[in-house]
């Protein structure tokens, strides 16, 4: 087993931990936790390197006992969890990825509604679009794509009052 894995700490801006994980890669910074990643790097802070998963786990649980949760009363930390568990690098079944897409296509109208009241008048961080931007060079879309994303154009347009064509 390679020592590839890392505990880290997110922190507040008076520089208390929120968050403690366990990682490899780009983990610290990815925002697929149910936490808010820092918007400062300089918030994130890398406990112990080097380790295996199994002592990264161990240190994530220690961490955790030591500081505490919010939602226990126990302490300042957000997480959900008392660590140590969950599987590295874990790929969704075919079965378990159309589950998901089932349940975000059959969304109800009203929730709908909710999500995009909510994100009105948000818009994205300069640094955002460019890494956007950054991602999307060098991307080509298949033929099929390309006639849907046509076809869409059309709907719009059709939709629109005259004089508001895209």
């Amino acid at each position: 087993m390679s020592d590839i894995f890392y505990t880290y700490a997110y922190l507040r801006e008076d520089r208390t931990p929120y968050y403690i994980g366990k990682g490899k890669g780009g983990r610290a910074y990815s925002s697929s936790h149910n936490v808010k990643v820092p918007d400062g790097k300089d918030r994130i802070i890398f406990l112990k390197e080097n380790l295996t998963e199994e002592k990264a786990f161990n240190h994530e649980e220690y961490m955790i006992a030591v500081l505490g949760r919010k939602d226990l009363g126990t302490g300042i930390l957000r997480n959900m969890t008392n660590g140590g568990e969950g599987r590295s690098g874990s790929k969704h079944s075919e079965e378990t990825k159309q589950k998901i897409r089932n349940a975000n296509v059959n969304i109800p109208e009203e929730r709908r509604k909710k999500i995009s009241e909510k994100a009105k008048g948000r818009t994205h961080t300069p640094e955002t679009k460019r890494k956007m931007s950054e991602k999307a060079k060098g991307r080509t879309h298949t033929p099929e794509t390309i006639e849907k994303i046509k076809q869409s154009a059309l709907q719009r347009k059709k939709v629109l009052p005259r004089g508001n064509a895209l």
